[in-house]
């Protein structure tokens, strides 16, 4: 078991972190891209992970040269998820550390979904309601690669930025807990890397 004992407080992300849910996110872009006339690249949508929906519109757009209403794409996107959607399996390595921490460290999620979808998923595998925070792309003006969902979970958490630890499983999230000046864990295909 990793040791997390000179942490105050824990952050996790929520998609392909915690919960085993990227794959579908990726397989929903890849239906919103040809409905778009946006090419997929299945990386470049995985090392997106974390950036909220309508920023990777936004991305999308200016990567390709179209104009898209980034809310419609995402609106759509949003959609084919839902249809798409079975209840995704937690991460067994990520799980055991937020068991193992819980009540002993505040810990919070920090998140590029929205909040609906967050609240839905982190309830279905009874996650919500020991969390100290939940901070979702509703909650914040800019997401991942920008520090502002870690920060505000340190903020709410009452701990500051430097004794927080975030697990995270894209460099964009990792960029955003080195922007925030917290560490960071890299979930890599669901397994924790402990050479921290």
């Amino acid at each position: 078991m990793i040791d997390l004992s000179r942490y105050q407080g824990i952050i996790f992300d929520m998609d392909g972190t915690l919960v085993d849910s990227m794959g579908v996110h990726v397989e929903a872009w890849q239906v919103t891209c040809r409905e778009f006339g946006y090419p997929f690249d299945r990386e470049y949508h995985h090392s997106l992970g974390g950036v909220p929906t309508a920023e990777t519109a936004v991305l999308l757009n200016k990567r390709y040269g179209c104009k898209h209403d980034p809310y419609v794409v995402a609106a759509f996107k949003k959609k084919v998820f839902d249809e798409l959607e079975d209840l995704p399996a937690l991460i067994e390595d990520t799980h055991i550390i937020f068991q193992r921490y819980i009540g002993s460290k505040p810990i919070s999620v920090g998140t590029g979904s929205d909040r609906a979808h967050a609240t839905w998923l982190l309830s279905q595998h009874n996650l919500l309601d020991p969390l100290h925070a939940l901070v979702t792309s509703d909650d914040v003006a800019k997401g991942k690669p920008h520090p502002d969902t870690f920060l505000l979970a340190a903020k709410k958490m009452g701990i500051a930025p430097e004794n927080c630890v975030v697990f995270e499983d894209t460099e964009m999230g990792r960029q955003a807990a080195v922007n925030a000046g917290m560490a960071c864990i890299m979930v890599i295909n669901g397994q924790v890397q402990t050479g921290l």
